[in-house]
């Protein structure tokens, strides 16, 4: 059943409302500068793709269109952080921080600066774009980072929140959007917190917890809801903030479970999957299992195509954890 704590869209299974993630942003974005003054917003060309489209419109002076130079887009807002700006900075996230890394890296997290970098088209439901758009390695590139949050909201309102949230975080931090809509699964009420995972839904005598992130945290409540009729019960917890992890319920939850399957739109090499098990490793080793992108680049396709393509639709999640079952009740 669905963890009523949680306060979920009340049609999240038969008739979602769809948006995409970068919606959630581009009004965050709007809230958030009309409270702080200090923000200010620079684009690589892309503020109707990025939807930093309106903060433009409503403040024409605070933002800075930088073109198609995601480098300087990097090293500009340093520099405008350095004296006392909160800078948001957005591009495609094949571009920012697939092409700009090394920027991101010596002139933001080195020096600590609260630059918030905003990477939209990320992972295959780019669709049609094709492999050099699809960004797969970014959560990788972001969280290896020393001082860097990485963020991943499952809908429009949780990205709505995490940008507001963002500006909290005294240093860099890193949210990942879509391009896609995708179903609500939250609603206004439904808390948001920085570190901190929720539960979406616990079922009867759980013997498996999936953390899921992004978008696909809907898929991982689809399949929940499968599990549920054929008798295996989940936990199904919604980790947004892919660093740092909210170490104290995944480890509790894991414990409570004894098994865990981890879900994400990005390659596991790297990304949240292996995140949870370096996590789990230390402090509870756990069987797991892993639904994501396996050592593959991606490639041009309608996005519910490709998702089941690479292995990421509710079947792959049903099975994966009928799989990691087996695995903790063998003799």
């Amino acid at each position: 059943m669905i963890n009523p704590d949680a306060k979920l869209a009340e049609n999240i299974f038969d008739t979602p409302e769809m948006e995409p993630t970068r919606n959630g942003f581009g009004r965050g974005l709007v809230e958030a500068a009309e409270k702080d003054e200090r923000i200010i917003a620079l684009c690589a060309d892309l503020t109707e793709s990025t939807r930093m489209e309106e903060f433009a419109k409503k403040f024409p002076e605070r933002y800075v269109e930088v073109g198609v130079a995601e480098q300087n887009l990097a090293a500009l807002a340093s520099g405008c952080a350095n004296y006392g700006k909160i800078p948001f900075i957005t591009s495609y996230a094949t571009f920012s921080p697939g092409r700009n890394n090394e920027q991101i890296r010596t002139t933001i997290a080195i020096n600590n600066l609260p630059v918030k970098i905003v990477g939209s088209h990320a992972g295959v439901s780019v669709g049609p774009d094709g492999a050099t758009h699809q960004a797969l390695e970014d959560m990788a590139l972001m969280r290896v980072l020393p001082r860097m949050t990485v963020l991943y909201p499952c809908d429009a309102e949780e990205a709505q929140k995490a940008t507001i949230a963002s500006v909290g975080v005294n240093g860099p931090v890193y949210i990942r959007l879509a391009r896609e809509k995708s179903p609500l699964c939250t609603t206004r009420d439904t808390p948001f917190e920085v570190g901190k995972a929720i539960e979406f839904w616990r079922g009867k005598n759980p013997q498996v917890a999936i953390f899921a992130t992004g978008p696909l945290v809907y898929n991982a409540l689809l399949a929940a809801r499968e599990l549920e009729k054929e008798g295996v019960g989940v936990v199904v917890a919604n980790v947004h903030t892919v660093k740092p992890l909210d170490e104290e319920v995944l480890v509790s939850l894991a414990r409570e479970c004894g098994a865990v399957v981890t879900v994400e739109e990005h390659q596991i090499a790297g990304g949240f999957g292996s995140a949870t098990a370096e996590l789990l490793a230390r402090e509870r080793p756990t069987p797991i299992e892993f639904i994501g992108v396996h050592d593959q680049f991606g490639q041009s396709g309608k996005p519910e195509e490709l998702i089941e393509h690479y292995g990421m639709g509710v079947s792959y999640i049903v099975a994966a954890t009928k799989k990691v079952v087996a695995r903790t009740h063998q003799k």
